[in-house]
């Protein structure tokens, strides 16, 4: 494979790279980098660990990990990476746990569920978010058809986006009443794409079900009006072709795929269901960050870098990044169908295809700040389905967060490109004023208004889901 080869032959370049490492003062902890001299900071040492293997799934938001490796990013901090696809979420979160993996592509609510022990039980940070949007709900042209007839329509003929649940929810309701389950998937319980199902379900008056993980019940289909189950990304459309189920939610490129097979309809994107909405993260143990400081500030430092690079100058290279997404060793889609989204377009109903310029964000909007409130919506939406049995106070989802997200590692390699003229400044979030939280949020679908620093309140808004003392 040609990582395994560059891999190779980058070894030479060793003894040079480390006589200019040696230069600069090696850093044994993360937090002692900043010095009290306003943004000055001393450099990061050299790499603890040198040699770093990274999972990905084949989606198209693997894209950073891809671009800092054959732009030579992570060779300019000193690593030689070797980057490697996985079967699914599940073996590539135990790679990383049980160290087969220094780190990977992860699903956000990933970290977060590992830390607090939905699933499997370790501590996994965050330092760096991958990207913003690039999620889809397709459903079969079957369903399509009875869907379309409780849109309205524009002049053309067209149908009015963005299409909400309720043009859905005669359909499954007919299913309920003849005894038929109304099956979807998604790509695993603590995925974006679970949770964006279950919203724009539940905004359109369908229940997706609940979890009740204290009664040995992790199903996720009790008191269900239309049943999700988890279908890995790349086998969405042949699973929805086969009629197993009647719609998902997926990464790109397989809503598009789906247009292009003429088997499916995407009828929204997560884009006009949340509006920039946080998506993968890269994800590490903690004992990895401790053990290797220097290391983790510079993967930080090289994937900030992909990110700009796949932004800047309004996407002016994401023809030449759809091109080596498509090679079979990263994504493997067709080049067509992964520039379809990456683009600055998305095609619904074949031939309907409508410029949605902030599908794919890698880098503008802060899209790379790992912030506190990004984590604590997804943490809302345990609890909402519940994934979280309990009632927690406010006070746990901001401590559960801190111990997660880590922008003080992102700041650390921030000012360290800065200071390289890598990066300017005004790129960055102003650290020296930043909280960790955004600003409340209101552009959902259903116009509830997202405040991180009031979780409870927030899931008390929403008429279909767990809250306050609520169990199931």
């Amino acid at each position: 494979m040609k990582q395994m080869s560059e891999h190779k032959h980058s070894h030479g370049r060793r003894c040079f790279l480390k006589k200019g490492l040696l230069a600069l003062v090696t850093i044994s902890a993360v937090g002692s980098m900043i010095l009290n001299t306003g943004t000055a900071m001393a450099a990061v040492g050299e790499p603890e660990k040198e040699d770093l293997k990274f999972g990905f799934i084949k989606l198209t938001d693997m894209a950073p990990l891809a671009i800092a490796y054959e732009k030579g990013f992570f060779e300019d901090e000193g690593l030689y990476v070797t980057l490697e696809a996985q079967a699914n979420w599940k073996v590539l979160l135990d790679g990383v746990i049980d160290g087969q993996l220094d780190g990977a592509h992860m699903l956000a609510g990933q970290p977060l569920a590992a830390t607090i022990g939905f699933g499997t039980k370790a501590h996994i940070v965050t330092p760096y978010s991958m990207d913003l949007n690039g999620n889809g709900i397709t459903v079969s042209n079957e369903i399509w058809e009875q869907m379309k007839q409780n849109i309205p329509k524009q002049s053309d003929g067209k149908p009015v986006h963005p299409i909400t649940a309720d043009a859905l929810k005669p359909i499954v309701d007919k299913f309920k009443n003849e005894g038929r389950p109304f099956k979807m998937g998604m790509v695993f319980p603590v995925s974006t794409h679970n949770y964006e199902l279950r919203y724009w379900l539940a905004a359109g008056g369908i229940n997706p079900g609940y979890y009740a993980p204290h009664k040995g019940d992790i199903s996720g289909t009790l008191k269900a009006d239309a049943q999700l189950s988890v279908t890995p990304p790349p086998q969405m459309p042949a699973t929805l072709e086969a009629g197993t189920i009647y719609g998902y939610c997926v990464g790109e490129p397989w809503n598009q795929q789906a247009v292009f097979k003429g088997i499916g309809v995407p009828v929204i994107t997560d884009y006009e269901i949340w509006k920039d909405n946080p998506e993968k993260v890269f994800g590490l143990t903690r004992e990895f960050t401790e053990k290797y400081p220097n290391t983790t500030v510079r993967i930080v430092k090289a994937l900030i870098r992909a990110g700009k690079w796949l932004d800047e100058n309004n996407n002016a290279n994401r023809p030449e990044a759809v091109k080596i997404l498509s090679q079979s060793n990263y994504v493997g889609a067709d080049y067509d169908v992964i520039a379809n989204s990456m683009t600055g377009t998305f095609e619904y109903e074949k031939g309907d295809k409508r410029e949605v310029p902030d599908f794919n964000v890698f880098f503008r909007y802060n899209a790379t700040y790992p912030y506190y409130s990004d984590a604590i919506w997804y943490l809302t939406q345990m609890r909402r389905w519940g994934q979280i049995s309990d009632h927690k106070p406010d006070s746990w989802y901001d401590e559960t967060a801190k111990s997660v997200y880590r922008p003080d590692i992102y700041r650390l390699a921030a000012e360290e490109l800065i200071n390289e003229d890598k990066l300017s400044a005004d790129e960055f979030p102003a650290f020296a004023k930043e909280t960790g939280y955004r600003p409340p949020q209101t552009e959902f679908i259903d116009g509830i208004t997202f405040d991180g620093t009031k979780p409870n309140d927030y899931l008390k808004q929403f008429k279909i889901g767990l809250k306050g003392m609520d169990k199931i």
